[in-house]
Order: structure tokens, then sequence, then C-alpha cells
């Protein structure tokens, strides 16, 4: 096969041979084959936490891995640094079939110390494949590889956008009934242009995208396999996040009937119990909650080593006595986690500040508001402790935001702004940040509205709202329609009538959809409506 030649140089050897495509395998379990060699291939971004729903796990697309490691050789030896072939490769020879192969290891290459200049290649890489591919019937999915990769650069380099043209443009390659190496090509473009989706903050396009990969999956390794219900568990925790519930709960059963024809008692199905039980517990369904979260307990208490997951659900198991009323029960499951945190991980950990804000709801709830606002104070110290490592901003901010709803309980509304704005300070408001923010915003325009300062109350409001337009499918949620609510009462303390009018019109609409016409929210914004058009004559 003919190498590189350097212009004005004698020939030189040809460059190293493309390491093996994740889209080519052999045997049974091509898929999964496939999976592990793109996860040695391919950078993937990191994806951004989104609410304080916990936290979901990584994507089980395996085009996408988020690791920056030195690339490797399908071998596993680390790849000596090639050298730039800026001079050496120009568009002219890009129809050399051994250029696409090349160009795309480059890229692989530098994604993690020069990613502008391995976009660079991919970007070549793929006009190479394109040409050399033109004519012919067959996917190309060693283009589909280039564009997953070029995606996932733009994914880091903030260039979403073209993230996501890149992605698109790769899923309608494949052809899933070609064979599992079509189907992982498909699947993976899926996931991951859902995974870039949310964090733009596109929630109905990047749910639709997850349920277009598992379909594919399904088709290809069958509704019973193992895989198909790690991918059940990841989409239903982002339509959890969504507040989409009834879906996620569909998810979520299918994974766990996976779990009892495969591996019944196992850790993944404790894991899928644990989310099922937060969906009831969110449903308001919270003896199911118990019952999932009781034989959750009992898998992880099987296994050796599993302390810390064993203090996490008897933190939930304290979340849901609380919810039931069955206060005693709740202090005694929040006793017992805290006392296994801090032999595990410490007084200053993030797990055991979490433990602090539900004591102080609960005894702020039993009326005993000294040990509420004492356990506030401990909470907001290790918070603000510059000595404390926390997984991500987001999760600092979500814990600031408990503590400042605890505050608002005890009517210290001065404190809980003060809290909610520390809060707020930590984020940027980039994408997959976008919801947060505005749930912080609208938060601290209430305190505001208050407090009786109508104007800062306004500007947090109107930030919260373009926010939430922004992300598209948070148009249509309750959110949306209680911030707009919100808003028009403060348009109407700045005789803002017409404006107040036209906001009370919108979240009347959506509150109409998302709870009836006869949910009490929805007869308030009507209320307020009417009063509006009264005041306009």
């Amino acid at each position: 096969m003919p190498g590189l030649v350097l212009p004005e140089d004698p020939p030189a050897a040809a460059p190293p041979p493309p390491a093996p495509s994740s889209t080519h395998g052999d045997g049974d379990g091509e898929l999964e084959g496939a999976k592990q060699d793109r996860k040695q291939q391919q950078v993937r971004p990191s994806t951004p936490k989104r609410s304080p729903i916990p936290r979901r796990s990584l994507s089980p697309s395996s085009a996408t891995p988020r690791r920056k490691s030195s690339p490797r050789d399908s071998g596993g030896r680390k790849t000596s640094p090639s050298p730039e072939p800026t001079s050496a490769v120009n568009d002219v020879a890009l129809d050399n079939p051994d250029l696409g192969p090349f160009l795309l290891k480059l890229a692989r290459d530098l994604a993690a110390d020069n990613p502008r200049k391995a976009l660079d290649y991919a970007v070549r890489a793929a006009k190479s494949f394109e040409l050399t591919s033109s004519g012919s019937d067959v996917p190309n999915l060693d283009l589909v590889m280039c564009l997953h990769v070029a995606a996932a650069i733009n994914s880091v380099l903030g260039r979403y956008d073209d993230a996501v043209e890149a992605l698109e443009r790769s899923v309608q390659i494949p052809v899933p009934d070609l064979g599992p190496k079509n189907a992982l090509a498909a699947f993976s473009g899926y996931m991951q242009l859902g995974d870039t989706l949310a964090m733009l903050g596109r929630t109905d396009r990047s749910l639709d995208s997850y349920v277009h990969a598992l379909r594919i999956q399904k088709q290809a390794l069958g509704e019973t396999d193992p895989r198909v219900a790690e991918t059940c568990r990841y989409i239903a925790e982002a339509y959890v996040q969504a507040m989409r519930f009834p879906e996620a709960e569909e998810l979520c059963r299918q994974a766990l009937a996976v779990h009892r024809e495969r591996d019944a008692g196992s850790l993944e199905e404790a894991a899928d119990r644990r989310l099922m039980a937060l969906i009831c517990d969110a449903r308001g369904d919270y003896e199911s909650a118990l019952e999932n979260l009781v034989l959750a307990g009992m898998a992880f208490s099987s296994e050796g080593g599993r302390e810390s997951d064993i203090a996490g659900i008897d933190r939930s198991i304290g979340d849901t006595y609380f919810s039931l009323g069955r206060y005693d029960e709740a202090v005694f499951a929040y006793q017992k986690a805290l006392t296994v945190f801090k032999s595990s991980v410490g007084d200053n950990h993030p797990a055991v500040a979490a433990i602090y804000v539900r004591l102080a709801h609960l005894y702020h709830r039993t009326g005993k508001l000294r040990e509420s606002k004492s356990y506030c104070e401990s909470a907001l110290r290790i918070y603000t402790s510059k000595q404390v490592q926390f997984e991500d901003c987001e999760e600092l901010a979500s814990g600031l935001a408990e503590v400042s709803a605890v505050y608002e309980a005890m009517s210290e509304h001065e404190e809980a702004l003060k809290v909610l704005q520390k809060a707020a300070k930590l984020l940027d408001g980039g994408p997959g940040q976008r919801s947060t923010v505005a749930g912080l915003e609208a938060q601290m325009g209430v305190m505001n509205y208050i407090l009786g300062r109508s104007g800062e109350a306004y500007e947090c409001f109107k930030g919260a709202v373009e926010k939430l337009r922004e992300g598209g499918g948070e148009q249509r949620s309750v959110l949306f329609g209680m911030v707009l609510n919100q808003m028009g009462l403060v348009c109407i303390q700045l005789f803002a009538i017409e404006e107040a009018a036209k906001l009370f019109e919108e979240a009347k609409g959506i509150l109409e959809k998302e709870c009836g016409p006869c949910h009490p929210d929805t007869l308030g914004v009507c209320s307020n409506l009417a009063a509006a058009y009264d005041a306009m004559g």
C-alpha cells in the first residue's frame, strides 16, 4: 500500500497503519468488543451536572469516553509522538487511502494536549474518508468514527453547535440493519449526540436522541441484555433530571426486569432500585420508595466494603421517613448515616454537610429552631471551607441552595438571599448549567420580592426566564410557568400592567397543559390574570 511522500524529500516510510477501528469486529459479542476498542481510541468531554437530582453515571455510549489519558495503540502500548504533517500533507493528497487513517490517528494522539490541531487533523481525515469512499454503497464507518472524534474535540473547545452538527451527520451514515458494527456506530452517535444536546440545555432533543439509541441497542442485542439495562438506567436518570417521572419509571422497570432474569440481587439491580426509590418518592409513593431502598440496602450489605453506599441508602430512607411524617425514625436513619460518613470520609466531607442540611429541615419541621439553625451553620462551615474538595461547583451550589431553603423556612430571608448569591457566583451559566442557574435566580427573585426589592426581583426573574427559554424543553415545565407568574407579580408592583398580563397569559397556558385547568396553581394564575385585566380597564 503506498505511503505518504514528503515533497522535496526522498521517499519516506509509510505512516503507521491505523489502529483497528472499533467498527470492525468478529464473532459473537462484536458490539461489546467494538465498544471496548472505542474506549481506547476516542476522546469525550466531561458531562456536567444539571440538577440536584443524584448524579448520573457515565453514558453507556462507548463512542465518547471522557478520559484524557495518553493515546494508546490497539496493543495497549503508548504511541510515540507523530511528526506534524502540516508541510507534508495538503488537500491535494486527500484521496490517498492511507491518509485518512493516518490523520485520524494524529487527531487522537493530540486531542488531549493540542485540541485545536487535533480538530484540524480530524476534519481533514473526514474529507479524506469521504473522497476515498465516494461512489461506494457500503457505509463508511471510519468516517463515522472520525466525526465522533471531531465532535468530542469540538465539545472540549466549547464549540457545542459544531459538535451537534458533526454528530447529526454521523448518525445518518450507519445502517443498523447491516450488522452489529453499523449498530454500534449508530448507537454511539446517538448517545454522544444526546449528551452534547444536554450540555446545551436542549432537553427534549437530548432525550429523543437517547431513546433512538436505546431502540437501536435493543434491536442489536435483544431486550434482556445487561447492557440494555445499563442504558435504560442512564436514560431514566436523564428523565428524572428533566422532571419527567412517568417515562423514568417505565425505563427503570425495564432495567429491573432484565435484572430479574439475568442477575437478581446484583449491585446493578441495587443501583436501579435506588433510582426507582427516588422516582417513587418524587411521585409521592413513599411506601414503594421505602420498599425499594430496603431491597437495595440488602444487596449492598451482602457485599463487603460498601459502607458508603449503605450510608447513602440510610440517608434516603431518612428522607422517606421524613416525607411520611415518621420523624423519630428519620432522625435515627440520618444519625446512622452520619456516623458512617464521618468514620469513612471525615467530618468535613460534603456528604456530612448534606446530612446536616436534612437534620436542619427535620428539626425546623418539628419546631426545634435552635437545633435547626445549628445544623445550618455546621453545613455552611463545610460548604464555605476552602479546604473541602467538591466534585464540581454544581454540587456545592446545590448544597448552598438547600441551606438557603432552610433559612427561608425560618423566615430569615436576608440570610437566605446571601447564601443563594454565594451559590449563583459559583456557576458561570454555561451549557449544562442554565437550568440550575435559572432556578437560583428565580429563588433570589422570590427573596427580593418578599423583602420589597421589586427592581432587583425583576432582574432576577428576567435572567431566569431568559435561561429557561434557551433550554427549549424547559419552556413547557411547571417551573417555567411558576417563574412567569412570579415575574408577573413583580411587574404589578412596578406598575407594568401590560407586561404582567402577557406573563400571566403565558403562565396560564403552560400550567393548564401541565397541571390541568382545576389545579390550585393554575387557578391562582387565572386570578392574577383577571386582576391584571381589571387594572388595565
